[in-house]
């Protein structure tokens, strides 16, 4: 995204920092290697990997 004077700015979901940073690891880590091979983070994808094996 980039404002009137031509600066980027790069929006982050909250949603994104709960996931990654969950006080449990086992929910965290898989969420973390998950938006690590994204090129767009997808919310829903993350979710998934945070939820573990269905």
């Amino acid at each position: 995204m980039k404002d009137r004077f031509g600066l980027s700015w790069q929006i982050v979901p909250k949603r994104l920092y709960d996931l990654v940073s969950h006080p449990d690891p086992a929910r965290a880590t898989p969420a973390t290697k998950a938006m690590y091979g994204m090129r767009k983070i997808v919310i829903a994808e993350l979710e998934r990997a945070a939820a573990g094996p269905a």
